[in-house]
């Protein structure tokens, strides 16, 4: 049986070209249960969960990573029920067989109902979050779909291909490793976004590199992120960074990100090569990660403690609760 809930032709149609929403099944298949997500936090590997926090105003980036610190899965979940916590469950195609069986029916669904289409080098994350957590304004190199399962969440989706957003600039550097996905944000972008207000069985996506934000609007929030590329989302990735190199070397100024024609193919293969030799010369750049800045701490008032530079912990600040904008 299919997890996609009645997707119409046009549904279908709209993957990777537009922004869609539409139903699925996920939140009826009782994967998501706090029990079932407690088991999954206690036997995931260290190395794919990370545990977030950030600060109550989303212009100004505050985003932290953390140290679980040993707490079980069911004490975590409470901590994050009650406070501004984001954890992600990455690899979930690796580290979950239970769960990859059920992922991969939905991109197998897309790809036999939307012709031309193909989901490859297909990943998935997990995500657990507070309500009143937020995700900064971002791009994402693969192709992006929130499969949204628990909890209400605002999800704002910016003009993509527009340079007022994130200009060819910005996501050159994005797509060459230069600069993490958290791109520059002005509040006054918002007039401009699709603002959707995300209810339990909803999916969301956006074109690749679209800029997009989340707000956390009520109760625990159980989201799948999942992403794919295939030959066109690549090759748009390295005209970006072709462009970027080409850019830094005073060869071009402003150069087209178009995905089609020769010069598109010329300088995916120049992107290869440049990947290519920094490989082989060890200059390859290693992907961007933030520092531990905090440990969970279920004594603490909003269940962490931040890190001194030595690694000691202080009490966390004092937060306010985030107003949601409209």
């Amino acid at each position: 049986m299919s997890l996609l809930d009645q997707w119409s032709r046009e549904d279908f149609r709209t993957v990777e070209e537009g922004v869609l929403v539409a139903r699925h099944k996920l939140a009826d298949s009782g994967l998501f249960t706090d029990e079932a997500l407690a088991e999954i936090i206690d036997s995931y590997p260290v190395t794919d969960l990370s545990v977030n926090t950030m600060g109550v105003e989303p212009c100004v980036f505050d985003w932290r990573e953390g140290d679980r610190n040993g707490v079980d899965g069911e004490t975590l979940i409470a901590l994050v029920r009650r406070g501004r916590l984001w954890i992600n469950c990455r690899n979930m195609l690796v580290n979950q067989p239970r769960y990859a069986q059920a992922i991969h029916s939905l991109f197998d669904d897309i790809e036999a109902n939307k012709p031309g289409f193909r989901a490859e080098q297909r990943t998935a994350n997990l995500l657990i979050s507070s309500p009143g957590a937020w995700v900064p304004y971002h791009v994402d190199m693969p192709v992006n779909m929130l499969w949204h399962i628990r909890g209400k969440k605002r999800v704002w989706v910016y003009p993509y291909h527009d340079n007022r957003f994130a200009s060819p600039l910005v996501l050159g550097k994005v797509c060459a490793g230069e600069w993490s996905e958290e791109i520059p944000y002005d509040p006054s972008f918002d007039r401009y976004a699709l603002v959707f207000d995300a209810e339990p069985g909803q999916v969301i996506t956006w074109p690749q590199l679209a800029p997009h934000r989340v707000e956390n609007l009520d109760g625990l929030n159980v989201s799948l992120s999942t992403e794919h590329k295939n030959a066109r989302a690549k090759r748009r990735i390295n005209v970006h960074t072709a462009n970027n190199w080409l850019r830094k070397k005073g060869r071009v100024g402003d150069a087209s990100i178009g995905v089609d024609g020769v010069a598109a193919h010329a300088k995916q293969w120049l992107a290869r090569g440049l990947r290519y030799a920094a490989k082989f010369t060890g200059q390859s750049k290693p992907g961007f990660t933030y520092p531990k800045t905090f440990v969970v701490d279920p004594s603490a008032e909003h269940g962490y403690r931040l890190l001194d530079d030595d690694g000691t912990a202080n009490a966390a600040p004092h937060l306010e609760v985030a107003s949601i904008k409209v």
